[in-house]
């Protein structure tokens, strides 16, 4: 049977279990089921390979101990053996990070996760239909390793707006250009499920492992995320195991965005992030900021905390709304605060539908330096391929379609000087930005201007005014508390 007949049949399970309640609950309950039977077959591969191999877990809660016998515990039984024992032990671990840190991901994975099942016998069904994958087989491991990607996908289509899946297209293209090498820290501050770290992680690998038994260790440390929300951090976290990593004790679940920006002394060599765009924290957080850049836009926060995290020299591409380009108020003053501390050195311009179906805002991948002002900024708008007018589900855009931005690209050493002015690519001065003041969004000049009456075009358009409108409102609001409590 095949791995993606295995999780159809597993999602059809489900929707017979009176307690699971539509996809986010079916993709949760899959999500710590599957991390255990991943976190066991890679227990199993470090038990033969260490002398003095120690279990992170008592032994009655691996996945071999319980789950893999297709006969085994099943009804009542087994529902109470879940949420008695399993859950809330694995949730209390005694499982510092220094002297057990498998365990310790363990306790982080389970924190907040949820047994939503109330139907043991269909329980049973479920764990023996995940038995059919064998993640101690590379093959089907890489093969499961392509389906997680559409689970993902499936995860953020039944999340909420301004929470979606990052086109691996897009990824792929990021990570290309940024080109992390071994050794060097890897971040995203708000990693999600993990498209980006995966992503990072198999570049190194591919360019730069030489000698495995010294240089994988060395990768294994290099990736750092944080995600907020328990089941993309779940999610995170299997999908690092996925990818090989032992411990993925980098990989926290928190806000990045809630402790003060003074007190973060990392500094980080490459972040690559799709932070979220559209909303805003909650009460406090920005407080944790200095005074002239306060903002409840979760953007704009995330961007103020790239410029400080990244060491001299340090590299970034970040995908932000059209709204961050031309907006203005605290906005201005974070792209003045960018162009002043970092090389913005490029601004791809991605078209309508990249995000479809889950959001119509069009979106644009910054690209900078940290440590050298911007003189110059080069755009570049990606075109549609020959034929297609808009991308969708069934559509999407694929990583062949950026070849024409990496044979243009150039080295930033010699300050991408066989960069030349095409039908799609322009530079503009910082002068010009300036006297913009620092409104990025600059239109293609080799393109008269195309007046748009895609009504889907017209509604992100309307719906990204009406954030920008609400973030204002919020600042006048804050101002306004501020001075009458002054």
């Amino acid at each position: 049977m095949s791995v993606s007949s295995v999780i159809k049949s597993i999602q059809d399970i489900m929707r017979k279990d009176a307690g699971v309640d539509g996809d986010a609950q079916r993709l949760g309950q899959m999500s710590w089921l599957l991390f255990l039977k991943i976190f066991d077959a890679q227990e199993e591969e470090l038990e033969f390979e260490q002398d003095n191999y120690r279990e992170p877990l008592p032994t009655q809660y691996l996945w071999r101990n319980w789950a893999a016998d297709n006969e085994g515990i099943t009804g009542e039984e087994l529902l109470g053996f879940v949420n008695d024992q399993l859950f809330p032990d694995l949730k209390n671990l005694t499982a510092p990070i220094t002297l057990n840190p498998r365990g310790f991901v363990v306790k982080e994975a389970f924190s907040d996760a949820f047994n939503y099942m109330k139907n043991g016998t269909l329980l049973r069904q479920v764990i023996n239909k995940l038995n059919e994958i064998d993640f101690t087989d590379s093959q089907e491991r890489h093969l499961f390793g392509d389906l997680y990607e559409q689970i993902l996908k499936d995860l953020q289509s039944a999340g909420n707006a301004g929470e979606f899946y990052t086109p691996r297209a897009v990824t792929s293209f990021m990570v290309n250009r940024i080109d992390p090498k071994l050794g060097e820290s890897i971040m995203d501050p708000a990693c999600g499920t993990g498209g980006f770290l995966a992503c990072s992680f198999e570049h190194v690998k591919q360019h730069y492992i030489k000698n495995t038994s010294t240089d994988l260790p060395i990768l294994q440390k290099q990736i750092h995320g944080v995600e907020k929300k328990q089941l993309p951090h779940l999610l995170c976290t299997t999908n690092m195991l996925l990818h090989g990593i032992e411990v993925p004790v980098q990989i926290k679940h928190g806000n990045t965005l809630s402790k003060p920006l003074s007190s973060w002394d990392d500094q980080l060599d490459v972040i690559v992030t799709n932070p979220p765009f559209g909303g805003t924290e909650e009460d406090g957080i920005e407080n944790n900021f200095p005074a002239e850049f306060r903002t409840r836009e979760t953007a704009d926060l995330f961007l103020q905390l790239i410029i400080e995290v990244l060491k001299d020299g340090g590299r970034a591409a970040v995908v932000l709304p059209d709204g961050t380009l031309f907006g203005e108020g605290v906005k201005t003053k974070i792209k003045k605060l960018l162009t002043e501390e970092c090389n913005l050195h490029t601004i791809v311009r991605l078209p309508n539908g990249v995000f479809a179906p889950y959001t119509g805002i069009k979106t644009n991948i910054l690209f900078f330096t940290k440590g050298k002002p911007t003189e110059n900024i080069w755009y570049y708008e990606h075109p549609y391929p020959e034929g297609v007018k808009n991308y969708n589900k069934t559509k999407p855009m694929k990583f062949e379609e950026f070849q024409t931005e990496i044979d243009w690209w150039g080295e930033e050493a010699d300050g991408f000087a066989k960069r030349v002015e095409t039908e799609q690519a322009w530079q503009v001065s910082i002068q010009d930005i300036i006297e913009r003041n620092f409104n990025l969004d600059i239109k293609n000049p080799h393109i008269g201007e195309v007046i748009s009456h895609d009504p889907e075009e017209l509604l992100s358009h309307y719906s990204q005014q009406q954030a920008d409108i609400q973030a204002l409102r919020e600042q006048l609001k804050t101002i306004l508390n501020n001075a009458l409590n002054a």
